[in-house]
């Protein structure tokens, strides 16, 4: 069983950048208010520039939730679930890296 992603998580994208998630509820919480597949979230700070040209991640598109739990309808997010760091133009530029979450709730 994998620890449930709160609003309180720490997670960076491959480059540096801070994920700020939005959760679309707070009637669940773990240390914060759990995260779902269908939360906005977003990526500040990325100073990712290849050959010099800017090319930042800007949000995340989550590809792989937990299979068994939800809350409110969505598939919830854990620290082993997938998440896609994508730019402007929606290239994709690597896998959220997940630093720091809860312990005290977990779920597949």
């Amino acid at each position: 069983m994998s620890s449930l992603l709160t609003a309180a998580s720490t997670m960076l994208c491959p480059h540096g950048g801070t994920v700020l998630a939005v959760p679309g509820s707070n009637r669940a919480s773990a240390g914060g208010p759990i995260l779902r597949v269908s939360d906005t979230t977003t990526i500040a700070g990325c100073a990712f520039a290849p050959g010099g040209v800017p090319s930042p991640c800007v949000t995340v598109q989550w590809t792989a939730p937990a299979g068994r739990v939800r809350h409110g309808g969505d598939p919830v997010l854990t620290e082993a679930s997938v998440g896609l760091c994508l730019a402007a133009t929606q290239a994709p530029q690597g896998s959220v890296q997940i630093a720091a979450t809860q312990a005290r709730v977990s779920g597949q």
